[in-house]
């Protein structure tokens, strides 16, 4: 069986949001059937829905920060019940099978995993919707439990800004002492300020906008670097120990990894539209390493949400209705958001 569920949907590539109805399986024994209250929204909802990353599946329904509270449970379900607050991030099944899936890295699914929407179920021919909507069904393996004792609505961006930046700063091992750069302070820097300082580092926002000062201190950062001011990396060179670079447009590479001290790391989560020239002794000398992270898999980003929870960390939002999306994806390409959108979907119920 099947249930109707409403939704906001992209119908085509580049088309406005407009109201729309999808359908949603009916829990079987393993299911978990959630009530979605918040969704926040990404950016990467934007390039999907105007079909920037790769050719997208249309009508798409976006949304990849989902928090809800469960109301129906398959018969072999232990660990939620009716009633119980939970969350979904950016994927809902993998093959659990695979090299990546058994060392709880699931994003990495060697047979690829399915993404919470612009994607299909693992029988590669469902296709998944995300959190714009009322309702979703997903496998209790890939469901998070969210801790009592956090805002629900700012809550909701830890499932991907929250754990696109934790998961870094711990593969990392981010220490108190460690000095930590953050380039970029959006949806995603902004996480990284709040979650680096929470460990004890020091913490160094590089921004191209003096206006992002204040909050970045108010975040919990130590000290501001304005990058546009000629001699601002200059003076920074050989200091950082970690540097996540949150900035999705082009930007020199070569110049921040100058900016690290020997052995330390420049880790990539934001993703330009081009290709960046590197420089071989940008990394040979110092022994510098550059990489990239994706997320994190199911057991990482149930301990980010127990850790914010310890720490009383969520994100700063603006809460939106539904009807408001379009206006807000043109608030997001303008930087005029601090620091992530959230929809009500309450809204969504009389749209």
């Amino acid at each position: 069986m099947t249930a109707s569920v409403a939704a906001y949907a992209a119908p085509s590539a580049k088309a406005p949001l407009v109201p729309h109805e999808i359908t949603r399986r009916e829990p079987g024994p393993h299911d978990v059937q959630i009530e979605i209250l918040y969704c926040g929204v990404c950016h990467s909802d934007i390039h999907q829905v105007r079909d920037e990353w790769a050719p997208g599946i249309f009508p798409m329904v976006p949304g990849h920060e989902i928090v809800g509270r469960v109301t129906k449970v398959g018969g072999k379900v232990t660990r939620f019940a009716a009633g119980d607050l939970a969350g979904v991030g950016c994927f809902v099944d993998s093959c659990l099978a695979c090299d990546p899936c058994r060392r709880d890295l699931e994003q990495f699914c060697l047979n690829g995993a399915a993404f919470t929407y612009n994607g299909t179920e693992m029988d590669r021919k469902t296709p998944t919707y995300g959190g714009y909507s009322t309702q979703i069904v997903l496998a209790e393996r890939f469901t998070l439990k969210v801790p009592s004792g956090l805002d629900v609505a700012a809550a909701a961006p830890l499932l991907c800004a929250g754990i696109t930046t934790y998961s870094p700063l711990r593969q990392w091992k981010c220490k108190p002492g460690d000095r930590v750069g953050v380039v970029g302070l959006g949806g995603l820097g902004h996480m990284a300020v709040k979650l680096a300082a929470s460990m004890g580092a020091e913490v160094t926002v590089l921004s191209t906008s003096r206006a992002k000062e204040a909050d970045a201190r108010r975040l919990g950062a130590h000290a501001f670097e304005l990058t546009t001011e000629p001699k601002a990396l200059k003076k920074l060179s050989g200091r950082f120990d970690l540097l996540i670079d949150t900035v999705s447009v082009g930007h020199d590479l070569n110049a921040y990894l100058g900016l690290l001290r020997a052995e330390g790391a420049l880790v990539i989560v934001g993703v330009p539209p081009t290709p960046a020239p590197i420089g071989a002794m940008s990394l040979i000398y110092g022994n510098k390493k550059l990489a990239g992270s994706m997320i994190g898999g199911i057991a990482e980003t149930q301990e980010m949400l127990d850790y914010c929870a310890e720490k009383k960390i969520v994100a700063d939002v603006e809460m939106i209705p539904i009807r408001k999306i379009n206006e807000a994806y043109e608030r997001m390409i303008r930087s005029d958001v601090r620091y992530r959108f959230v929809i009500d979907i309450a809204s969504l119920k009389g749209a």
